[in-house]
């Protein structure tokens, strides 16, 4: 690492919500390389405030309505602008997650060789791609091109000067928030870079269908508030996203079922279940077509579908309420189940 890299303040801001045993190894992990961590708490019921205090970190509670990352990490950021000032850098990362030991010397040494990045963030990779189905897709979303990107995750280590001078996160945004962030550093000339480096092992703990769509209707939901916020910008993030939703689970069967009206042909109405196995078959090729895991990956990603219309209609219709997709297991997923 060059010396001025060296003398670069780290700090680290950690989110987590009823994380337990993910926290604590989230902690052990960060230890060795700073000791200038805030953990934000989005109001757990399993003792994670009093387990990050023992570990040493900087404890709050992240307030406000409604409770999401977003607002965790803006809690997490101001704390540790408060209590260690002299931080020039923050390194994000999500309670579920280790740290890989070398990640965090790489991406300093990157950012302080190229000025104009803002972000470095590397590849995230699940502990237990085996222990279930959802796991499997899940780090393969993680495994993403390497170079300029358009966007980080919820792990990266950025610019505290940069962060400011973009506002930090939207606290109301449910998810895709770092999409939205990013947008705004990249209309203010900074760069998005992700690294060709281990960063962060996740634990994804899905392990039914219900918690994927639920997943999915979260991520539906962000889409379309990212796409809400960012209405002023050049750069509206998730058009292509909504509008393949609305597509697939609305417009293309609502289109033959009136073209079979109008042309008063029943048969018509076999081209729906058709088009949706042509678009499966389509997906599945791209992974490799004589793959059994390739056409069930095909179908979950069409199912999936339906999720984010959910979550996308909930947006429209819902101004206030309960606005929460909890979707993940409290408990950890165990090794033996890799």
């Amino acid at each position: 690492m060059t010396k001025d890299a060296q003398d670069r303040v780290i700090g680290f801001v950690v989110i987590g919500r009823n994380e337990g045993e993910r926290l604590a190894r989230c902690l052990a992990s960060i230890a060795p390389v700073s000791n200038r961590v805030v953990y934000s708490d989005s109001g757990s019921t399993d003792g994670s405030l009093a387990l990050a205090k023992s570990m040493g970190a900087h404890a709050v509670a992240a307030d406000g309505s409604p409770m999401t990352a977003a607002r965790g990490r803006n809690t997490g950021f101001e704390a540790l602008r408060k209590q260690f000032p002299e931080c020039d850098l923050v390194h994000f990362i999500d309670g579920d997650c280790v740290i890989e030991h070398d990640w965090v010397e790489k991406a300093a040494r990157f950012l302080d060789e190229h000025p104009r990045a803002a972000v470095a963030c590397g590849q995230r990779f699940e502990a237990h791609p085996d222990a279930s189905f959802y796991n499997r897709i899940i780090d393969d979303e993680w495994n993403t091109p390497v170079g300029r990107a358009l966007a980080c995750g919820g792990d990266a280590l950025m610019r505290v000067g940069a962060f400011e001078q973009a506002g930090g996160f939207r606290s109301g945004l449910i998810a895709g928030e770092e999409p939205d962030l990013c947008a705004r550093l990249r209309e203010a000339g900074w760069e998005i870079w992700r690294l060709d480096a281990r960063m962060t092992k996740h634990d994804a703990a899905i392990q039914s269908l219900s918690q994927w769509m639920g997943r999915a209707a979260r991520s539906g939901y962000g889409y379309a508030q990212v796409w809400g916020a960012a209405r002023n910008s050049s750069d509206r993030p998730y058009r292509r996203e909504m509008a393949s939703a609305f597509a697939w689970v609305a417009a293309i069967p609502i289109g033959i079922i009136l073209l079979a009206l109008v042309f008063r042909e029943p048969l018509l109405l076999f081209a729906i279940p058709a088009v949706y196995i042509l678009q499966i078959a389509r997906i599945a090729a791209r992974k490799g077509i004589g793959s059994a895991y390739s056409w069930k990956y095909a179908a979950l990603m069409m199912f999936a579908k339906l999720g984010e219309a959910k979550g996308i209609l909930k947006y429209f219709l819902t101004s206030k309420g309960d606005l929460s997709f909890d979707y993940k297991t409290s408990k950890p997923t165990e090794p033996s189940a890799a």
